[in-house]
């Protein structure tokens, strides 16, 4: 019997249940978020709604450009939807050079006090399970916002 590369008759794959709450805050809540974000700083750094200054190397850069880059990465922790830690960044600094941390550290600092990394990092350590209602409920304030 010859081997066929075709299987004519193949199992289908099962799908992977993704929960409402992952979705939504993959989703929704990230890009509620992230345009509040952005918005704020471009408002703290400009005075403008359309144009910010990035947080770690300071060049200007419009609202729809930037990115709101953590401090800390990851989007497993208690850090993903908090606004101490997430300020708008341009791609260069956020991408290119993974959050440009050494100058990211100095502002916030700047900003809030010596306590922040510490508070950041006490976050970074902490799993947060997000729940579909609190979620619309943060969104709802960031869009009030």
């Amino acid at each position: 019997m010859k081997r066929s590369y075709f299987n004519s008759n193949p199992k289908p794959k099962k799908k992977r249940q993704v929960s409402k709450t992952t979705t939504y805050k993959n989703g929704t809540a990230w890009r509620v978020f992230s345009l509040y974000t952005r918005t704020r700083d471009c408002v703290r750094t400009t005075g403008l709604v359309d144009y910010g200054k990035c947080i770690s190397c300071g060049k200007p850069v419009p609202r729809k450009l930037g990115q709101a880059g953590h401090f800390l990465p990851g989007r497993h922790n208690a850090n993903l939807f908090y606004e101490r830690g997430c300020h708008f960044q341009c791609y260069g600094c956020n991408f290119m050079l993974l959050g440009n941390t050494m100058p990211y550290m100095d502002a916030i600092i700047k900003l809030y006090g010596p306590g922040i990394v510490e508070e950041l990092r006490e976050n970074d350590r902490k799993y947060h399970k997000f729940i579909l209602e609190d979620l619309k409920e943060k969104v709802k304030i960031w869009r009030a916002k």
